[in-house]
């Protein structure tokens, strides 16, 4: 248990900006930006002709996901997403964020794959403005979509096969802000529980 509290401690989840955990739910840290220098490259609507723009910066302690999101040319959307490694999460409920928002709806993305088009998967995130929070989204919330559209006739996500993971912003003009502090699996305490990481 005080091994479990340190490492939430060390790793930013737990202090006067951050909600608290349950430390009776497991988790297992897979992007911490107080110590993750690589920001995640842009893929924005210029790709589609648009002139929306994004960038990823990584500093004091997180990342920032920002930009402009322009209508101009049938464009509307700015992403980025991280580059490709596999992780199996698949003895894990979900993925737990913390991130500070800007009032704006964002697309927190995964890729089974790291080919640069096709089907993902995503789920809406709508943090607060101006503070700290946790989000936590579970697998079985991710829906399947291509080019903004949900996909009816795809599988549902494998956790175990995480590739990249991607935030994206549309429909919402105008320039926006998300900073984004850690990722992490969690599990929630339950039948089968283990202490144990996947492999």
């Amino acid at each position: 248990m005080y091994s479990l509290w340190r490492t939430l401690l060390v790793a930013g989840w737990i202090g006067v900006a951050a909600p608290a955990l349950c430390l009776e739910d497991k988790f297992l840290m897979i992007i911490d930006f107080a110590s993750e220098t690589a920001a995640w490259p842009s893929i924005d609507d210029v790709v589609m002709g648009g002139v929306s723009s994004s960038e990823m910066v990584v500093d004091d302690g997180f990342a920032t996901f920002r930009g402009e999101v322009s209508f101009d040319n049938n464009g509307g959307f700015a992403s980025v997403r991280s580059r490709p490694q596999v992780r199996d999460l698949s003895s894990f409920d979900g993925l737990a964020l913390r991130v500070r928002g800007d009032g704006k709806t964002y697309g927190f993305r995964i890729r089974t794959n790291s080919s640069f088009d096709g089907v993902s998967y995503q789920v809406a995130i709508s943090p607060p403005a101006g503070e700290w929070h946790e989000v936590r989204v579970a697998f079985t919330d991710f829906v399947p979509v291509y080019r903004g559209r949900r996909v009816t006739d795809h599988p549902p996500l494998d956790a175990a096969q995480v590739t990249t993971l991607g935030l994206i912003i549309s429909r919402q003009e105008g320039p926006f802000r998300l900073d984004i502090a850690s990722i992490a699996g969690y599990r929630l305490r339950g039948a089968g529980f283990s202490n144990e990481s996947p492999s």
